[in-house]
């Protein structure tokens, strides 16, 4: 009688989420949502889906902002999730190593950074790891301008040759997309020490003829940073109505527009119009005259009548007055107040604030 293969992943969250503040003053970023659900939990999702029977999160950041929702996600997607305390940061291999322990009975190893999106192909990827047998599979996105990146250059079996940072001639157009699969071969190479898989790894694995390319065909996007947090939402929402997995959405109407999702637990008066590309969470409230549009409002936020958000991310629980507008990329943390009829461009509010004037274009509140 055939077993299924022992599968186990490991996520990269350990990072100090400095780029996605002020969003991670008050969540962990892996707990921050993304459509609704923690960043996390999407990953989670993939993983299950594949056969993942533990999950384990390299943490040196935040643990005690983890540790109360993991049992939660334990019961909900009936999969054992671990954590691997770091006392310092051990960049993006050192976690591996340091969780050799846990991780050295599984056949199948999925790493991911933590703070990206995509499909997640996991079964068409694993299938292409199986086939080529040997130790690591990269999945790869396709860029526009390759010369800002480190790029992956391939022979014509997607076995890994080299990598080239920031070619100036053209090498390739496919870079890292930080999703891997290994098999427990890796941990032979990895000590638990601080050490960059794409560095130090990657190069001598391809040097071994041990590392192929997995092209992902979607959507990708780091999301790590509030533009490109905003970015991604807009591909992810655009992915699920091209390929008609629209269940989420709120249907179009003289209100919503296009490619929006909105939690069942909102108020919305009428004379409102929202979208495209809005994501609203739940116990948010919206009043009439409100315009939203490419915009992210997390949860039990209250936007008073007439007031305009475009290209912003509204943290939880914060309160925007009657007949103001906050765009450009700004970024209010949890519990900000904007009293009326002020203007916010390309401002980082911190938790917590009150704006009681008109700040310059690009300041960032302290207080």
């Amino acid at each position: 009688m055939s077993t299924q293969p022992k599968r186990k992943a490991l996520l990269l969250v350990g990072g100090f989420g400095t780029r996605l503040r002020p969003l991670t003053f008050t969540k962990a970023k892996p707990l921050v949502e993304f459509i609704n659900k923690p960043i996390l939990v999407h990953q989670i999702e993939a993983l299950k889906k594949v056969g993942v029977s533990e999950v384990v999160l390299a943490i040196n950041y935040n643990a005690e902002k983890m540790f109360s929702y993991l049992k939660e996600f334990e019961k909900d997607y009936d999969i054992k999730i671990t954590v691997s305390k770091e006392d310092t940061p051990m960049d993006t291999a050192g976690p591996i190593g340091l969780a050799k322990s846990i991780l050295q009975d599984a056949e199948d190893i999925f790493v991911f950074n933590a703070d990206i999106t995509c499909e997640f192909p996991l079964e068409e990827m694993l299938a292409f790891h199986k086939k080529h047998g040997k130790e690591g599979t990269i999945a790869t996105t396709q860029v526009k301008d390759p010369s800002r990146f480190g790029v992956i250059v391939t022979d014509e079996n997607r076995k890994i040759l080299k990598f080239v940072e920031k070619p100036k001639e053209f090498v390739g157009d496919r870079i890292n997309a930080g999703l891997y699969i290994f098999s427990n071969k890796i941990l032979n190479r990895i000590e638990p020490k601080r050490t960059s898989i794409e560095r130090e790894i990657f190069p001598k694995m391809a040097q071994d003829e041990e590392l192929y390319a997995f092209h992902l065909n979607g959507f990708w996007a780091d999301i790590g940073k509030p533009k490109d947090y905003l970015y991604g939402t807009q591909l992810f929402l655009d992915d699920l109505y091209k390929n008609n997995k629209n269940e989420i959405f709120t249907p179009i109407s003289d209100t919503i527009g296009k490619n929006v999702v909105i939690d069942k637990n909102v108020k919305i008066e009428e004379g409102c119009f929202i979208g495209p590309n809005v994501v609203i969470g739940a116990g948010c409230e919206i009043k009439s005259g409100t315009r939203i549009k490419n915009s992210v409002l997390l949860q039990n936020v209250v936007v008073n009548n007439n007031s305009f958000i475009e290209n912003s991310i509204v943290g939880w629980n914060s309160h925007i007055g009657k007949w103001c507008r906050v765009q450009d990329y700004s970024v209010l943390g949890e519990d900000v107040t904007v009293r009326d009829e002020f203007l916010l461009k390309n401002n980082i509010v911190l938790p917590n604030v009150t704006i009681k004037s008109n700040p310059k274009e690009g300041e960032i509140l302290l207080a």
